[in-house]
C-alpha cells in the first residue's frame, strides 16, 4: 500500500480487494451515505470525511496524520483480504459469493457504536435503522465540523446511561429503546468491558454480550465481527439460514472457513441480497444482516 497528500484528501494507492461501496452496502455500518456521485460521507471515531474512489485509487479527506491515526486501522488496510478471498473459495458457490463480493472489508469500528446500533436494528430495515442512529446522535451526539455543515458524532454510553425512554422518545425507536439503555449503562458501568471482550476468546464475546436484555444470537454475533473484529464469528440471519438451506442442505461446518468464518458470511450474505427476488424489484429495502 502507498498513500500520499493530495488536496485536501489522502490518495490511496496499492490495496486490493477495497471497494467502498460494498464495504459500506453489506449490512455491517450504517452511518456511511452516498451522494449519488459515488461519494460516501460519514462520521466515525469522532471525524466525518468523504470517501471516493477513482481509476483505481481511493480517496479520504484530511491529512496523513488522520489516515494513519483512523482510517487506516477503521478500514482494515494492512489485512490481505485478496489472500483471505481466495482461500474461501472452498466450493462452486462461494467462488460466486466471493467474485461478486470481492472488495468489502471488515470495518473496526467503535465497539459501543457498534453494539447501540445493531440493537436498533432488530427487526427493522436499514433506511429506517440509519434513521433511528442518526437521530439518537443528531439529540446526544458531539458536533463536527466538515465541509461548511454540522455532522454528529455517536454519544458514548457515559451520556445515554443517565436518560430515561422518554428522553429517547425523539428517536422512535420504540421498545429498543429500553435496550438501548440498559446497554448503555452496563457498558458505562464497566459491567460489559468490550475492550476486554475484544481481546479475549471469540466464543466468550457472543455469550457475555447476549447477558444484555434484548441481546440474542443474532446482535450478539454481528457485534463481535463487526465490533470487537472476530472474523471467525458466522452470524446467522434469514438470508443465512435460505443460502445455508439452499447451497448446503441446511448445515454448514464453518470451520472450513479457517479463522474467516465471517469474511465468508459478507460474501455470502451481499450475494444473497443482492440477487433479484422472485418476480423482480429490487431489495433495497430490506432487512439488513439483522
Amino acid at each position: 500500500m502507498e498513500y500520499r497528500q493530495a488536496d485536501g484528501e489522502v490518495e490511496i494507492s496499492g490495496v486490493t480487494d477495497f471497494d467502498i461501496g460494498r464495504t459500506f452496502e453489506c449490512g455491517q455500518c450504517f452511518r456511511w451515505n452516498p451522494d449519488g456521485s459515488g461519494s460516501y460521507t460519514g462520521v466515525a471515531r469522532g471525524r466525518a470525511a468523504r470517501v471516493r474512489s477513482e481509476d483505481g485509487l481511493v480517496y479520504i479527506t484530511g491529512d496523513l496524520a488522520d489516515f494513519e491515526n483512523i482510517w487506516r486501522q477503521y478500514f482494515d488496510l494492512d489485512m490481505d483480504y485478496a489472500s483471505i478471498r481466495r482461500s474461501l473459495c472452498v466450493d462452486e458457490f462461494m467462488e460466486r459469493a466471493a467474485r461478486f463480493g470481492a472488495g468489502i472489508r471488515i470495518l473496526r469500528q467503535d465497539k459501543w457504536e457498534t453494539l447501540c446500533s445493531f440493537i436498533i436494528s432488530q427487526c427493522n430495515n436499514i433506511p429506517r435503522i440509519k434513521k433511528i442512529v442518526e437521530a439518537l446522535c443528531r439529540e446526544f451526539g458531539d458536533p463536527i465540523e466538515f465541509e461548511g455543515g454540522e455532522y454528529r458524532d455517536f454519544p458514548p454510553p457515559e451520556r445515554l446511561a443517565p436518560l430515561t425512554e422518554g428522553d429517547l422518545a425523539p428517536l422512535r425507536s420504540g421498545y429498543r429503546a429500553a435496550y438501548i439503555l440498559a446497554a448503555a449503562r452496563a457498558v458505562a458501568d464497566g459491567e460489559i468491558d468490550l475492550e476486554k471482550l475484544a481481546a479475549e476468546d471469540c466464543a466468550d464475546a457472543p455469550r457475555a454480550l447476549k447477558a444484555l436484555p434484548g441481546v440474542g444470537d443474532k446482535v450478539a454475533n454481528c457485534v463481535a465481527l463487526f465490533g470487537l473484529h472476530k472474523l471467525d464469528v458466522f452470524p446467522v440471519d434469514t438470508w443465512m439460514k435460505k443460502v445455508i438451506g439452499e447451497r448446503y442442505g441446511g448445515s454448514l461446518d464453518t470451520s472450513v472457513f479457517g479463522g474467516y468464518a465471517g469474511i465468508a458470511q459478507q460474501y455470502m450474505f451481499f450475494h444473497a441480497r443482492s440477487q433479484p427476488p422472485p418476480g423482480g424489484g429490487t431489495l433495497a429495502g430490506d432487512v439488513g444482516n439483522m
